[in-house]
């Protein structure tokens, strides 16, 4: 069975007119694919299909199944079932999944004590654990403090750890690091890789500069103007692009990076949290 079966989505605005167009792919415990194109090109929207989260006026048609559970016909109860235990997302800009007037190990809390049932010592045990897991500094002063008061990769570290709280068995990333800086940017996607591989996770990543999703896919499949004109592996897509926009974004990636030799590969990761402050990778 997939993890993630996903069969003719189409996504329509209020008017009919169609936003994503037709997308089937399927990924199994552990798959990685990424899911690039240019701003417009319907990759959010097919993630908030993926979750229940159009907007409304906006419906799905099509077949998304989600550890075996159909996700478009779902209620609300279930969708809510199904989010942070089989699917957790981690989305562009922190703020919009952070409660400014919640201090960060209370919004780590609600998940744990939500879907894990946690209460009391477990739950500041596990709020501990999940803040040191993202590999934060100073987690006692990061679990006191209010959005406003953390940096930008800071904050990021903490949405992470809520999405990984409850062990989702897919995580979906949606541009998780293009409000970062270059140095930020590289630390976020190794600990992304490694949080991946060590929880042996299926991860969908989704982009627009090509270098950053493939140093955490295997597969890819671009998007543009909400259909599929491409995918494959990463290797055969970098190596021999066969779409006239994917040769584009190629050649943008090679623009804006210098080579994509390696690319595959994650940056130097930070151990401790403290941006700028790269320390290497062993392993």
């Amino acid at each position: 069975m997939s993890l993630l079966a996903v069969d003719g989505l189409t996504v329509r605005a209020a008017g009919g007119r169609e936003l994503v167009s037709g997308l089937s792919f399927h990924m199994g415990r552990g798959d990685r694919l990424g899911l690039i194109g240019e701003s417009g090109s319907g990759k959010s929207l097919t993630v908030l299909a993926l979750i229940g989260l159009l907007s409304p006026g906006m419906t799905a048609s099509g077949s998304v199944l989600l550890d075996g559970l159909p996700v478009l016909e779902a209620s609300q109860r279930r969708l809510d079932r199904l989010r942070g235990r089989a699917v957790a997302v981690v989305f562009q800009e922190p703020l919009t999944a952070l409660d400014p007037l919640m201090r960060m190990g209370a919004q780590v809390a609600g998940p744990l004590r939500r879907h894990r049932g946690l209460r009391g010592r477990a739950l500041r045990r596990a709020v501990h654990d999940a803040l040191a897991e993202v590999r934060l500094a100073d987690v006692a002063r990061v679990a006191r403090a209010y959005p406003h008061e953390i940096s930008g990769g800071q904050r990021q570290r903490v949405a992470i750890a809520m999405a990984l709280a409850c062990e989702p068995a897919l995580l979906i990333a949606d541009e998780p690091t293009a409000q970062l800086d270059t140095t930020v940017q590289a630390e976020v996607l190794a600990l992304l890789d490694d949080l991946v591989r060590a929880r042996g996770m299926g991860l969908l990543f989704v982009g627009h500069d090509l270098a950053v999703v493939a140093a955490v896919t295997r597969r890819v499949l671009v998007l543009k103007d909400g259909r599929e004109v491409e995918s494959g592996t990463v290797e055969e897509v970098l190596r021999a692009p066969a779409h006239p926009y994917t040769r584009d974004l190629v050649a943008a990636a090679r623009r804006l990076h210098g080579t994509l030799a390696g690319i595959s590969r994650p940056a130097p990761a930070v151990r401790d949290g403290r941006e700028g402050d790269a320390t290497g990778r062993t392993g």
